[in-house]
């Protein structure tokens, strides 16, 4: 068994990114890490996670692992180790994914370390983008052709009928793809569309309660769409700019609200009783209003961060299932700032490690293969340089990214 820095290098030398390990019999063990299995479990203090066939083989302390001799082996000492991240609201719309079939693969793979995998991100959720180019980038990470991700998709987003979508020039300016508009005039053609974008495969179905052009969805579409997503066992996600929108797409039947809504003030008892009674989502994308508010007087910036932690911790404290998405793509890639408006906000270590992994999970389905740390589980793993208990910014501090047991993110190269 190798440890410390001559497992380093014994691994370093025998691993390419996203290629099989190198041992005789295919066993690579985490070694002397601090091992939080869940976010509800104590964590393993010196811990060992044993993968083979990336599956995780076993979990515990060092005593209790029993480590082939011939297992690769990786110290993590001082170290900690967490189940790989979900990230419930990204979007591939940016202009450096055009053409994504024909991007040079080691150029691809870069994109997608320095947007996903560089922080831990195993699983990704893109909520609205053009789904053939989105759909192409996925089937060459799948195909082992680029060290990435999983990624679900809802392609396009479905809008109200004229939503006001700013002109090429500006879309331009703000570094993103023309998109293809969705366009939804009643309920036949909310099912019309949905089911044409389930028939071209993709993972969930995005719904725009209401649009810059203040227009919003007609009566019946939200539940039409819903229904025809659901019937198909696919979630939908809905994209609200007020507490009216929250309620109107909770009633109609959505599974995850994919924003708080700071600009319509707090929500009040209906929304939140509707919301948890329905059994949402949320995910608060807390650090895209502030962005967004960078240019205004820091009273009215305030105001919003104030609003925002206020919807969050008011659905939190109802007991409301929280998603972690930081609506990447529309703002900078590094998600340490979302953590601490998260903490801010009253949510606790684990709360946001649930959001990160076991939320997410079983709220897609995943539960019983990802998610948790545990024999039998796909090794998608998360090595981070510190321990995130004790320093919340270490959820971004990311040593290794390992998907089904390859590293496909090394800090060190």
């Amino acid at each position: 068994m190798l440890f410390g820095a001559a497992a380093s290098r014994a691994l370093i030398s025998t691993v390419v990114f996203g290629q099989p390990l190198n041992s005789p019999n295919g066993y690579f063990a985490l070694v002397g890490g601090t091992i939080y299995i869940s976010p509800t479990e104590e964590p393993i203090r010196d811990g060992v996670v044993l993968i083979q066939g990336g599956k995780i083989a076993a979990v515990g302390d060092r005593a209790s692992v029993n480590v082939p001799r011939t297992a690769q082996s990786l110290d993590c000492s001082r170290l900690a180790i967490t189940a790989g991240f979900w990230n419930s609201h990204v979007h591939f719309f940016e202009r450096k994914w055009a053409n994504a079939a024909t991007i040079p693969a080691g150029e691809l793979s870069r994109q997608l370390q320095d947007m996903l995998t560089r922080y831990g991100f195993t699983s990704a959720f893109d909520l609205g983008s053009m789904w053939e180019n989105t759909r192409r980038l996925r089937n060459r990470i799948e195909s082992g052709e680029l060290a990435g991700p999983r990624i679900r998709s809802t392609g396009e987003g479905l809008l109200p009928k004229n939503p006001g979508i700013p002109p090429d020039a500006v879309l331009n300016f703000m570094g993103v793809m023309k998109p293809s508009v969705v366009e939804v005039a009643d309920a036949a053609g909310g099912v019309a569309a949905t089911r044409r974008l389930l028939n071209e495969g993709v993972d969930g179905i995005k719904l725009f309660a209401s649009a810059p052009s203040k227009a919003s969805l007609p009566e019946g579409v939200i539940p039409a769409a819903v229904n025809e997503a659901h019937r198909l066992g696919k979630p939908v996600f809905v994209h609200p700019n007020s507490g009216a929108d929250v309620l109107a797409a909770v009633r109609g039947g959505v599974d995850v609200v994919a924003h708080t809504t700071p600009r319509s003030g707090p929500w009040d008892e209906a929304i939140l009783t509707a919301m948890k009674e329905r059994r949402v989502a949320l995910t608060p994308t807390l650090t895209v209003w502030k962005y967004y508010m960078r240019h205004d007087r820091l009273s009215a910036q305030e105001q919003i961060t104030n609003t925002e932690f206020g919807q969050l911790r008011a659905w939190v404290a109802s007991g409301g299932t929280v998603l972690f998405g930081n609506d990447l793509g529309a703002l900078d890639y590094d998600p340490s700032e979302e953590y601490a408006l998260m903490a801010q906000a009253g949510m606790s270590f684990r709360q946001i490690l649930a959001s990160l992994t076991t939320a997410p999970a079983e709220r897609f389905g995943d539960s019983k293969q990802r998610g948790r740390i545990a024999a039998g589980f796909e090794a998608d793993l998360v090595v981070l340089k510190d321990d995130p208990s004790k320093n919340l910014r270490a959820l971004a501090a990311v040593q290794y990214t390992l998907r089904a047991g390859k590293i496909i993110y090394d800090a060190g190269k």
